[in-house]
C-alpha cells in the first residue's frame, strides 16, 4: 500500500510564491514517476508537472518557467515551487505517483491566488 500526503497551500497574492511538498510512504519502488495536477472549480483536472526518480522533468505551458518541480528520493518527496503566481492558477492541486502502471492519490490541498 502507498500513501500520498500533500502540504503547503493556502492563499497567496497575484505575482506571490508558494511551495508545495508531497510526501509518499509505504511500498515504493524506486522506478516511478510522481506528479501534480490540479482541478479548478468547474473544470477538469489537468496535468501541472511530472517528475521521475532520475529527475527528469515535465511542464503544462501554463506553468514553464514558473513552476519548478524536484524531488528528493531518500525521502519520496516532491517540491513544487510556485512563484510569479496568476488568479488563474486557483485550484486544489493533487499530487500522484504512478509505479507499476498504478497511481496512487493525495486529497488534494486548495491554492488560492487573490488580492
Amino acid at each position: 500500500q502507498v500513501q500520498v500526503v500533500e502540504s503547503g497551500g493556502g492563499l497567496v497574492q497575484p505575482g506571490g510564491s508558494l511551495r508545495l511538498s508531497c510526501a509518499a510512504s509505504g511500498s515504493i519502488i524506486n522506478i516511478n514517476v510522481m506528479a501534480w495536477y490540479r482541478q479548478a472549480p468547474e473544470k477538469e483536472r489537468e496535468l501541472v508537472a511530472t517528475i521521475t526518480t532520475r529527475g527528469s522533468t515535465n511542464y503544462a505551458d501554463s506553468v514553464k518557467g514558473r513552476f519548478t518541480l524536484s524531488r528528493d528520493n531518500a525521502k519520496n518527496t516532491v517540491y513544487l515551487q510556485m512563484n510569479s503566481l496568476k488568479p488563474e492558477d486557483t485550484a486544489v492541486y493533487y499530487c500522484s505517483l504512478n509505479q507499476r502502471s498504478f497511481t496512487y492519490w493525495g486529497q488534494g490541498t486548495q491554492v488560492t491566488v487573490s488580492s
